[in-house]
């Protein structure tokens, strides 16, 4: 083989070498750093610089570990489903197995990626785990599945005892006791998930005293995510829930535990500026749902106090 030859191999060696840029599909949205971009440009970056040195080494990196409870925000990690649960028809309470009996290691408000790859192509999504921060040996998600979700598709093919692959945390967003005199949370569906860690973390500390008002919005009461955790929640003396029914009307169709602390219709801006004016303490807003929802609800906040927004954890 020819001098040329040789410098044409090797060429063709180091392009097949050379990273792939992500598709749109790869990238879950939720502002997550490093985001798989971030991690494309750092490969490009290692890449040429192994080419312009002619050293291979140089591209070799830390390969992820299989069902570790240490998370990585690089790489992603694999993970045993223990249990899946059908919630409602189209939600999943799902649970993952740690080794023995290590944490996640999470902040409460913080999310994870998932991975999914469906008829070849690789997607992502963001999703917060509902299990309490300091739960051992698991963690659990909720998870929302539409009929035109590619990641639906891959989560509804799930068995316990099937692996998944997530990496993380993320999320701007983490909780300190008591530094907000009330907390008020605006979820929508799924986007009940970024609050139960949060309002965990805080009935399971004697000594954090932060009032919570909690709106869950739902179409109807059967959708209704969690209800035995929501109700042992409301017991304690600082938390309060409300539920908003889009899709009822009637009162009397309710349990009787549930009439007086459930409103009718949509969250607009009126029963808004009605929550934030019977807060017992100056609120910090949480907000988390699908976009439109994100986008009513914020409009009357601006104009009362600063809010903080939760990186949406909204499966689509």
């Amino acid at each position: 083989m020819g001098e040329k030859e040789q410098e044409e191999d090797a060429e063709e060696t180091w392009l097949q070498l050379r990273p792939v840029e992500p598709l749109p599909s790869q990238c879950c949205g939720s502002g997550c750093s490093p985001c798989v971009f971030d991690l494309y440009h750092q490969d490009l970056a290692r890449w040429e610089a192994a080419r312009a040195r002619k050293d291979g080494s140089l591209l070799s990196r830390k390969q992820p570990q299989s069902c570790s409870s240490k998370m990585s925000t690089d790489a992603f990690l694999a993970f045993h489903i223990s249990a899946m649960d059908r919630l409602t028809k189209d939600t999943y309470h799902i649970r993952f197995a740690l080794p023995g009996n290590s944490q996640l290691g999470l902040q409460p408000g913080q999310h994870l990626v998932l991975r999914g790859i469906v008829d070849g192509l690789e997607i992502q999504r963001a999703y917060t785990p509902i299990s309490p921060a300091n739960a051992e040996g698991y963690f659990d998600v909720l998870i929302k599945c539409y009929q035109t979700g590619l990641m639906s598709r891959y989560v509804e093919s799930w068995k316990a005892g099937d692996t998944a692959f997530w990496r993380g945390p993320f999320g701007s967003f983490s909780y300190k006791p008591n530094e907000h005199g009330e907390l008020l949370m605006l979820a929508a569906g799924t986007g009940l998930a970024p609050m139960v860690s949060i309002l965990q973390s805080i009935t399971d500390n004697a000594d954090d005293e932060t009032f919570v008002t909690l709106v869950c919005c739902f179409k109807t009461f059967e959708n209704i995510y969690l209800k035995t955790f929501l109700q042992d929640q409301a017991r304690f003396w600082n938390i309060r829930i409300f539920f908003v029914l889009s899709q009822e009307n009637s009162p009397e169709q309710l349990p009787w535990s549930y009439r007086e602390k459930t409103c009718f219709g949509r969250l607009g801006q009126d029963l808004v500026e009605e929550l934030v004016g019977c807060c017992r303490r100056k609120p910090f807003a949480l907000v988390c749902g699908s976009p439109e929802f994100t986008k009513d609800v914020t409009r009357p906040l601006r104009s009362w106090f600063p809010c903080a927004w939760q990186p949406c954890a909204w499966p689509w």
